[in-house]
């Protein structure tokens, strides 16, 4: 077993999935403070992990200067730039201007906005955008990604068949932009399976991705070369309920409660970057194969979708 910071760590991860602007992060949660602002010992407990870049996730253009004040503190941040599926009806008042804003924002930060998203469909909870909402404004920010080329960062909760028509019918789109990543992947292996045959997108992995053994036998299959590894912290860390849980490696020291918190412990129930390393240790341990092996792999697969400046 290992404990954290107490070994050298020897694998490198790039999180290509973290919501660092979620008030948890500045010890709010629901609304009341329950601790102090520990940001940047998050941060640090994730460098000293072998996390080496962090891709902030944005889901509305209100998160979009927050996102981008953080990353410009720190050369390993970076941030995507988008609407999440279940946040359009914010383009609804104005969507000319909306758009504009999200073009803006990009246009005026090259060097940190790398992907176009978070944007996609999200089926399971209609209640926050319906559906005709989210299929047009996931396809009009698909010609954003084209005009920047910028790849793109996905979401597809039980709507597939939706999901993938969008993508076909905006190929073209999709060829400017270079791929992408469909990310917090938890759908069927036959899902998976048409994802990577379009062409250019990835699969990407957190603790959602694991939960169930329906799920594992779906990683179990995933050819290595279209994963990434995320936490999609504060979200989806892996629970001691989840069938991946047992191939788990990495143990934190001392897990406290929001109200009983400390600067070296992790917060019960907050998933962090850090913990990236256990997503890695889960599906290595799913593919009986070697986790440094497989962590190089996924490193290399982020760094040429996200970071090769020659496909700008």
């Amino acid at each position: 077993m290992r404990i954290f910071n107490q070994l050298k760590v020897a694998m490198k991860y790039i999180d290509i999935g973290a919501n660092l602007t979620d008030p948890m992060f500045r010890g709010i949660y629901g609304g009341t403070q329950k601790h102090t602002d520990d940001l940047n010992l998050v941060l640090e407990r994730a460098w000293k992990q072998g996390v080496e870049k962090m891709i902030i996730t944005v889901g509305t253009l209100n998160e979009a200067d927050e996102a981008l004040n953080l990353a410009k503190t720190n050369d390993r941040l970076t941030v995507t730039m988008g609407c999440h599926p279940t946040r359009c009806n914010e383009f609804s008042p104005d969507p000319d201007q909306y758009f504009e804003g999200l073009r803006m924002k990009i246009r005026e930060n090259p060097d940190k906005v790398i992907a176009l998203g978070e944007c996609g469909l999200d089926y399971d909870r209609l209640h926050f955008c319906e559906m005709d909402t989210q299929k047009k404004y996931f396809e009009k920010q698909l010609g954003l990604a084209a005009e920047f080329r910028l790849p793109l960062f996905l979401h597809c909760r039980s709507a597939h068949a939706d999901f993938m028509e969008i993508l076909e019918r905006n190929r073209d789109k999709l060829l400017e932009c270079g791929g992408g990543v469909v990310h917090s992947f938890d759908g069927t292996l036959a899902e998976a399976e048409k994802v990577i045959a379009y062409g250019g997108l990835y699969i990407g992995l957190n603790g959602c991705s694991l939960k169930t053994s329906e799920n594992l036998e779906v990683v179990k299959d995933l050819p290595n070369e279209c994963i990434m590894l995320e936490t999609d912290c504060p979200w989806c860390g892996i629970r001691p309920s989840h069938a991946g849980s047992k191939f788990v490696k990495t143990k934190f020291a001392a897990v406290k409660k929001k109200e009983k918190w400390t600067a070296e412990t992790l917060v019960d129930g907050r998933c962090e970057p850090c913990q990236i390393s256990q997503v890695l240790e889960v599906i290595a341990g799913v593919k009986e194969s070697d986790a440094t092996k497989l962590a190089e792999i996924y490193y290399d697969n982020t760094l040429e979708l996200f970071f090769n400046k020659s496909k700008k």
